[in-house]
């Protein structure tokens, strides 16, 4: 929870990309029954007060999965410095794996997959996503980190796997055919 709500510049007084992208994110998380981040790890990259933040998000469709995300968070200093005030980059990476037995819930089994878990990363238009595909012929969980933009989409992004095959997974509505 700390990732959707604190950190960002909300701690340095001025109102930063988690205060509104943060609160509007855990009412999501609410009614939604989105993931939830938890901030596991935080380095300090320089003097600027520029941090890369680690967070665990637990899959909320598929019990056993675990992925961890990192992004950089601006710090006050590089925000006056360069402007561009509410605003981080769109710079992410993930790593997901089994935790636990994988027990796998009614996921969205379509090209597209579903939305796992989001947070601002702008006052209002970007957003960090991260999406879970399943691939069926190939028996694996793919999780896609990406940002999210009104215009001027970002290509950067990073992606991750979790293998089902072999794995003694329960599907709680059948395995797909």
């Amino acid at each position: 929870m700390q990732g959707l709500i604190g950190q960002g510049l909300i701690g340095q007084g001025l109102i930063g990309r988690k205060l509104i992208g943060g609160a509007l994110a855990a009412c999501l998380v609410v009614v939604a029954g989105a993931a939830v981040a938890q901030e596991v790890g935080k380095v300090g990259v320089d003097w600027l007060g520029n941090d890369i933040i680690v967070e665990a998000i637990k899959d909320p469709k598929v019990e056993g999965v675990t992925c961890h995300v990192s992004y950089f968070d601006r710090g006050v200093i590089d925000r006056l410095q360069k402007g561009n005030w509410f605003e981080d980059p769109s710079d992410s990476s993930i790593a997901c794996r089994q935790t636990g037995p994988i027990t796998i819930g009614d996921i969205d089994m379509s090209e597209a997959g579903e939305e796992v878990f989001k947070q601002g990363i702008s006052l209002i238009w970007k957003k960090q996503v991260v999406n879970r595909i399943y691939d069926k012929t190939n028996e694996t969980l793919i999780y896609l980190s990406h940002s999210r933009q009104v215009q001027d989409g970002s290509a950067k992004m990073s992606v991750t796997t979790v293998p089902l095959y072999g794995q003694n997974v329960v599907w709680t509505n059948g395995k797909p055919k």
